[in-house]
């Protein structure tokens, strides 16, 4: 699986560093870094007004906070590992 992260300008100033590192802490959390890429990306073309954009495998997730994080990782990324 790979997890993007959009790093661009907009997402970097919504907290795209707080996603980036609440995703290492579940993928490890979780022992899970061997079965996901995590990386950057600049804009995705799908700015939100409220979070951060998160690209997993072909599919673009825009919002994404730390308050729904957990709910994010748990639906998005978890359920489609086990």
């Amino acid at each position: 699986m790979v997890v993007q992260v959009c790093i661009g300008s907009s997402c970097h100033l919504k907290g795209s560093y707080e996603i980036v590192k609440l995703l290492e802490a579940a993928l490890k959390e979780h022992n899970l870094e061997d079965r996901v890429t995590l990386s950057g990306s600049f804009c995705m073309g799908k700015c939100n007004r409220e979070g951060v954009t998160v690209g997993v495998d072909n599919e673009i997730f825009t919002g994404i906070t730390p308050q729904g994080f957990a709910d994010f990782f748990g639906t998005h990324i978890l359920s489609k590992l086990r």
